[in-house]
C-alpha cells in the first residue's frame, strides 16, 4: 500500500478513481454524443418531478453557470425543457422531455455495461461495498459536526503519548 506522496492522500485517490470511472463512462456514452454531466442531468430528471436549477445543481454536482450551459444545450437538442414548478408556479423547473427519456433508455445499457466492467475488474462484492462505504462517507461528511459518527467520543481525543485528553471546545 502506498503511504507517501500523493498516494497517501484520500482526496487524491478519490479524484483519481473518479477520473478513471468517468473516463470509462464517457467512452460508453460516446455513441449517443452525451457527456457524463449530461447523463447525470438526464438521470436526475428521470423522476418526472421537475427540478429547480438550484436543486439540480446540487444533485448533479455542477456549479450553476456550468449547469445553465448544459441545460441550454440539452434544450437545443430537445432532451429537456423548462416549465413551471409543479409546487410553485412562480418558479421555473427543468423537466425531462420524451426525447430525453428515449435517449436515457438507449444509454442505460451502455452505463450498465460500464458498471459490469468495473465489477469484473474490482469484484462485485467489493464494488457494492465500495459504493456503500462511499455513501456512508458522504453522509458522515455532510452531517453537522455534532452528528458525525466517531469511534472516539467527541469529548476525548488521543494525546501525543496515546493518553486520552479532553478535546478543545469552541
Amino acid at each position: 500500500m502506498v503511504t507517501t506522496g500523493l498516494g497517501s492522500s484520500l482526496a487524491y485517490l478519490l479524484s483519481r478513481a473518479e477520473r478513471s470511472v468517468n473516463r470509462g463512462l464517457a467512452a460508453a456514452l460516446t455513441a449517443e454524443d452525451v457527456s457524463v454531466e449530461q447523463w447525470r442531468i438526464l438521470r436526475a430528471l428521470a423522476d418526472d418531478r421537475g427540478h429547480s436549477m438550484g436543486d439540480l445543481a446540487e444533485a448533479v454536482l455542477m456549479p450553476h453557470p456550468t449547469l445553465t450551459k448544459a441545460i441550454d444545450r440539452l434544450i437545443d437538442r430537445a432532451f429537456v425543457y423548462r416549465g413551471h414548478d409543479p409546487v410553485d408556479r412562480r418558479k421555473v423547473a427543468v423537466f425531462l422531455a420524451d426525447r430525453g427519456a428515449e435517449l436515457l433508455d438507449r444509454v442505460e445499457g451502455a452505463v450498465a455495461g460500464h458498471h459490469r466492467m468495473i465489477e469484473a475488474a474490482f469484484g462485485t462484492e467489493r464494488t457494492e461495498q465500495l459504493m456503500h462505504d462511499l455513501e456512508r462517507l458522504v453522509r458522515a461528511l455532510d452531517a453537522p459536526p455534532a452528528e458525525r459518527p466517531s469511534d472516539t467520543p467527541l469529548h476525548r481525543i488521543a494525546g501525543r503519548d496515546g493518553e486520552a485528553v479532553p478535546a478543545l471546545r469552541s
